[in-house]
């Protein structure tokens, strides 16, 4: 299994609305290096929701149900998107400000690139991040 945190500005597409809709695809990434991480995510790997812009924070997990397929916003052959199915709001949303003042965080791409919507997390990382959102 592969572990992912996926950024979505909550004016847009919060997590609540994926709780409301059960399931959505993952669409409109326009950034190759974003678009290679959909293409690596496989049925069942486990992926945080991020709330960028406004919160800032993680806020629920969730898991990849339908790999990567062409996305159906664009005609263009080089974009994918993935469907998403909501697993659990986390009791306690994971800052930002949380994410940077963890030492064992300190690699992620959250961080480190901080524009890129798509991106890979190891197992550790999403287990800290995930015990941090559950206290």
């Amino acid at each position: 299994m592969n572990y992912w945190l996926v950024k979505s500005e909550p004016h847009k597409y919060p997590w609540q609305q994926l709780l409301k809709d059960g399931r959505t695809y993952w669409d409109g990434v326009r950034n190759y290096q974003a678009r290679n991480n959909l293409q690596a995510m496989r049925k069942d790997d486990a992926v945080l929701f991020y709330h960028s812009n406004e919160g800032l924070e993680v806020v629920g997990i969730a898991r990849v149900i339908k790999e990567a397929y062409p996305d159906p916003t664009t005609d263009d052959p080089r974009w994918v998107a993935v469907d998403i199915e909501p697993l659990e709001t986390l009791a306690t949303p994971v800052s930002l400000d949380d994410l940077k003042k963890d030492k064992r965080l300190q690699n992620i791409a959250l961080i480190k690139q901080g524009r890129l919507s798509v991106m890979p997390l190891t197992q550790k990382e999403f287990a800290v991040i995930v015990t941090t959102g559950r206290k």
